[in-house]
């Protein structure tokens, strides 16, 4: 017994040795769900074999969990020794970090709301996206698109095909794409509507319209699929071509040369291979297209005819006629490659068919569509991509076979087992990779492992089947920074994590103008990014040591392969994040009200008001208040600064107060002053000096027996602060709190002397009066604060 713990010891002192250049701990820096699987991942260029593991506080170091629970995970690629940390049975709400010896990971958060506001996020991509009306750049672009080609009656006459998005960060536009893209956002509002807000009009400039952001998107991109789809038998398939490739500039200033002026050209549907240029597509028919034409318009018509009644007419219509030409016209509708070999190279079209068949059902309740949809859909069990080693660049499209879903939903119970065996082939290749990675490094990788992870929940859902949740809850993690690059696949997501900071993209590189949202394209096999043409990174390879060998990703706008955002898989990824915030939302905390991350007001169904008091240089009135509560035989929540906690004046209040049953919580230490009065986004302190004083706070409070698991709630100095301050306290794990604005309680802060800063006793309390009865909630859920100090004047 002696020699095995006193091997544990050394291996444990081994561990210790490694400095943090030569391991990491990967988790998901987005954070975790309370119920969900938790699993990091250590790589070692040691042969370390570590025994248990720590989960430690953010804020105060406490370890307050430690687990064996590591599996040996061989080695990957320049990392002999790899394990697997499982924490899924601590599922306590606050900010942690995992220890292994000397190894920290990152800090991460577990709570519900941790994705709250992620699937929103990413909108803000699409916006910059937008060609027309740009509300990023607050101008507009590509007005004179485009001129015709390949319809010898109109080649080179116009057409007004303006409007949609950008692909990815070039400027060409593709039906395939856009889409599909629509068609993901419509089905993310349509299965997780609350999960989604308004704060944008139609046109992406800030301002809510009462129309949710995702259906304000997906209109836009609605509105140019009917300009794409001008009469029945007429669609086109992409407005220019890789004459755009001609280095980075703002799609307002594009000078990319068509010979045609500012027009670009338009690819009509024929059916028939294309390539103006020296390379051509393989299309054999438009059923590609016409599918995903019809999926887009059946489910935008039922989805926005309360906004949009008679555009919901038109596209109803537009649906149907679609479907119909496709049935017309079977086969492959590829987009056309110009100078280079590079296009999407789609060879399946059942799978577009069948959705749009059972989209068309679901709009007209007529059974050939379902008969339709079902003969499609046997056609093709499995997308092929599921379980291959590699692809062409988007060789099986879309990623994810939503008809299989909508078919086993409406009961046909073959289509369930279809996406349980496409499950089945991407686990045999994922069951001995340490990341439990299974998708094939191709271009765009990371579509492929939102497709996957889409894939996991809706088949979970439909059949309360397991057997993939880890696999799910892996490839989750893989895009938000457990991975060999430690970093998210999201630019700019979570905002205190690693993300990519230097994507391919003109807005970047030219207008030095962040997009934050976009879903980069993802690691790809080194063989394919050695063949790439015209691929040069522009710095040394910040994740050099990190590479794996097999595949490699870079943070660096050079690597088109790697580090470009791209426009469906962006807008794929809605679905998934608004599942994880609808499944970690608490109904209480729904009702609640927040300004800046922070608690302002709870339920206001419940008749309750919160009495809170703050105090850090004056506290005479606070043995009064004392007083008063306790002849009530009330509570309150009372929010010192470490300073006041330490003053020996009130030292004798405070331990009554604690023995009496109030709440006792931080309210900084020194009183600092957060953010700007001016601007508020402009914050004042660093992170390290907002985290320092929290924990001298902390401190202070300890010599009364307050520590952090019983006082999780922060009320900030001055009661002002902003989105980084909030994000902060979460990250230590802390709720933070403030007072209902308009209720006026907090006016006490002066005496009579400054003038028209003061606010008399009576007259608050009339105030507080007066928002009663204006007020539909009365005083619910109101927290009213007040100082139980302000000067000896």
């Amino acid at each position: 017994m002696k020699r095995i713990r006193l091997t544990g010891i050394f291996l444990l002192l081994l561990l210790t040795t490694v400095c943090r250049g030569q391991a990491r701990i990967r988790i998901n820096q987005a954070g975790y769900l309370p119920q969900a699987v938790k699993v990091a991942v250590l790589l070692s260029k040691q042969p370390v074999t570590p025994s248990s593991f720590d989960l430690c506080d953010a804020l105060t170091n406490k370890v307050v969990w430690r687990s064996d629970r590591i599996t040996p995970a061989g080695s990957y690629g320049s990392f002999p020794a790899v394990f697997r940390l499982d924490f899924s049975a601590f599922g306590k709400e606050g900010g942690w970090y995992l220890r292994a010896g000397s190894i920290r990971s990152p800090v991460f958060r577990i709570g519900g709301d941790v994705y709250n506001g992620s699937a929103d996020f990413l909108l803000q991509y699409l916006r910059e996206q937008q060609c027309g009306y740009n509300p990023v750049l607050q101008d507009s672009c590509h007005t004179h698109d485009g001129y015709v080609v390949y319809d010898p009656p109109r080649d080179s006459t116009f057409i007004d095909v303006v409007g949609g998005w950008h692909d990815a960060s070039d400027y060409l536009r593709y039906v395939t794409t856009s889409a599909n893209s629509v068609f993901q956002l419509l089905f993310a509002w349509q299965q997780h509507p609350s999960s989604f807000g308004d704060r944008y009009d139609a046109s992406g400039d800030p301002g809510a319209n009462g129309i949710p952001d995702i259906l304000d998107e997906a209109k836009w991109g609605l509105n140019w699929l009917v300009k794409m789809n001008p009469a029945p038998g007429v669609m086109y398939n992409q407005v220019a071509d890789d004459r755009d490739h001609v280095g980075f500039r703002l799609p307002d200033e594009d000078h990319a040369d068509y010979g045609m002026g500012p027009e670009r050209p338009v690819y009509r549907c024929t059916g028939k291979p294309q390539g103006l240029f020296g390379y051509r597509n393989r299309t054999t028919g438009i059923a590609s297209a016409a599918g995903k034409f019809a999926s887009a318009f059946s489910l935008g018509a039922r989805l926005l005819r309360t906004y949009y009644p008679a555009f919901a007419d038109t596209i109803a219509q537009k649906a149907v006629v679609s479907y119909a030409y496709g049935l017309q016209h079977p086969g492959v509708c590829q987009t056309a490659p110009g100078k280079a070999p590079y296009y999407y190279q789609e060879d399946n079209w059942v799978d577009d068919m069948e959705l749009a068949a059972v989209q068309l059902y679901q709009q007209t309740r007529k059974q050939k569509y379902l008969d339709d949809a079902i003969r499609f859909g046997r056609q093709e069990p499995v997308t092929p991509w599921m379980g291959a080693d590699t692809a062409l660049h988007y060789q099986w499209y879309p990623f994810l076979n939503l008809g299989h879903y909508f078919l086993a939903a409406a009961g046909k119970e073959a289509f369930a087992t279809f996406l349980a065996e496409g499950l089945r082939r991407v686990w045999q290749r994922a069951k001995d990779d340490p990341f439990r990675m299974g998708v094939p490094y191709i271009w765009c990788s990371n579509n492929l492992v939102t497709a996957l992870i889409t894939q996991c929940h809706l088949y979970r859902r439909l059949t309360g089947d397991t057997t993939y949740l880890r696999m799910e809850a892996a490839m989750r993690d893989w895009l938000f920074g457990c991975n060999p690059w430690g970093t998210s696949m999201i630019i700019g997501y979570p905002e205190e994590g690693i993300s990519p900071k230097d994507p391919h993209s003109s807005f970047v590189v030219t207008g030095h103008i962040p997009i934050p949202g976009g879903l980069i394209d993802g690691p790809v096999y080194a063989t394919i990014f050695n063949n790439l043409k015209g691929l040069t990174l522009t710095r040394p390879d910040a994740f050099k040591e990190f590479q794996p060998g097999i595949a490699v990703y870079h943070d660096d706008h050079g690597d088109y392969s790697t580090n470009e955002p791209t426009l469906d898989g962006t807008a794929s990824l809605t679905y998934y994040l608004s599942a994880l915030q609808k499944a970690g939302n608490d109904p209480a905390k729904k009702k609640s009200e927040y300004v800046l991350g922070g608690l302002i007001r709870t339920d206001t169904a419940r008749k309750e008001i919160h009495l809170v008091f703050t105090a850090h240089d004056h506290g005479e009135g606070l043995e009064k208040v004392r007083r008063v509560l306790q002849k009530h035989h009330i509570h309150g929540a009372f929010f010192f600064t470490g300073d006041f906690y330490r003053n020996p004046a009130w030292t004798r209040t405070i331990r009554k107060l604690k023995k009496e049953g109030h709440y006792l919580g931080a309210h900084s230490d020194k009183h600092l002053l957060y953010a700007s009065w001016t601007c508020r986004d402009s914050t004042l302190v660093s992170r390290k000096e907002f985290f320092d004083d929290l924990k001298a706070n902390y401190a202070a409070m300890k010599a009364f027996g307050i520590v952090k698991d019983s006082a999780p709630y922060f009320l900030p100095p001055y009661e002002w602060y902003n989105a980084d301050i909030s994000r902060w306290c979460r990250q230590a794990g802390l709720t933070l709190i403030n007072y209902t604005p308009g209720t006026s309680s907090n006016q006490d802060w002066t005496w009579p002397g400054p003038g028209r800063y003061y606010v008399s006793s009576d007259t608050i309390f009339q105030r507080i009066l007066a928002y009663e009865k204006r007020d539909p909630h009365g005083l619910n859920g109101c927290i009213l604060l007040t100082h139980p100090g302000t000067d000896p004047r």
